[in-house]
């Protein structure tokens, strides 16, 4: 791994593959540091031909922190979004599209396919809309377009993702409490073994421990709004990747994503909830690849 100055922060990212190919560069969602992207997802690209770069998003993992920013007022931020008045947060999705587009341009990369799941779904989105130039094709994975009135996250998920954080000197309740949250919004169809789950949740923990920064990464989610009229500029090549037992954001999520963007394609997954089972992989790779594809097939055409 290896850490940059962009966007005028600092940045922790890892590269997988020859850096001559073009590049799949896969933003992460709330809370969850690099790591959460599989590193076999990572290999599987490697291995139909890309070049793939994995990094932390701001506020959390090994890249900047905005400890000055304080904690936000999410009751104040969702008022003010009701009201029709623009909330006021510590920094904005958008922000966090630019720190992305800006990796990019530190390492010399024009372009790339841009892949990002849950709130790094929405990130995407705005990579692709606010940076046109850098996008070669988009996958926005169990994410959503902003939109007030899809249904909502189950009362269990949210429960188990605002649950305080546990004692850090407390390995057990660190555990505990990951493996509770992965077992409530994970896939019911694809159940990740525990012990494996309790091996990462602790690898994370023991990388980087930052509870403070979720608050106003999710503050950047509300402040962001709706979506939908900005999602109708797409140009890129899209794929939208959503399980249909998600628990967390639920798959019309998913379908309001690709009615949104013109000429995206939808792709269902019966028993996928809000993680990545490893014997998916290939099904990731699949709708990555497709969304790839299809940019290389336009390129040619032009």
């Amino acid at each position: 791994m290896a850490q940059i100055s962009a966007n005028g922060i600092d940045i922790e990212y890892e590269r997988f593959g020859p850096e001559d190919r073009e590049t799949v560069l896969l933003i992460m969602g709330l809370s969850a540091q690099l790591t959460l992207w599989p590193v076999e997802l990572c290999d599987e690209l490697v291995s139909r031909g890309y070049h793939v770069i994995r990094f932390d998003n701001r506020d959390i993992g090994l890249s900047t922190k905005f400890e000055e920013a304080g904690t936000p007022d999410m009751g104040a931020l969702v008022g003010a979004l009701l009201s029709g008045n623009k909330p006021e947060a510590p920094y904005s999705l958008d922000d966090m599209a630019a720190d992305a587009a800006g990796l990019l341009d530190v390492l010399n990369i024009e372009k790339a396919h841009i892949v990002g799941a849950s709130m790094g779904g929405m990130i995407a989105q705005l990579v692709a809309t606010n940076h046109p130039d850098k996008t070669l094709s988009l996958t926005s994975i169990m994410s959503t377009t902003g939109n007030p009135e899809l249904p909502q996250a189950k009362p269990e998920a949210m429960a188990a993702l605002a649950a305080p954080a546990p004692d850090p000197n407390d390995l057990e309740a660190v555990a505990a409490r990951g493996v509770h949250t992965w077992n409530t919004i994970g896939s019911p169809g694809y159940r990740t073994d525990e012990a494996q789950v309790r091996e990462w949740v602790l690898r994370d923990f023991h990388r980087s421990f930052y509870p403070q920064g979720i608050l106003r990464q999710m503050a950047a989610i509300v402040s962001n709004g709706d979506r939908r009229e900005k999602l109708k500029n797409v140009t890129a090549p899209t794929v939208v990747v959503h399980g249909t037992d998600d628990p967390l954001v639920p798959v019309e999520g998913g379908r309001d994503t690709a009615a949104s963007i013109p000429g995206a394609e939808l792709i269902e997954i019966p028993g996928m909830g809000h993680d990545f089972p490893l014997v998916l992989v290939n099904t990731i790779a699949d709708a990555i690849t497709k969304a790839a594809s299809q940019s290389s097939n336009q390129a040619a055409a032009e």
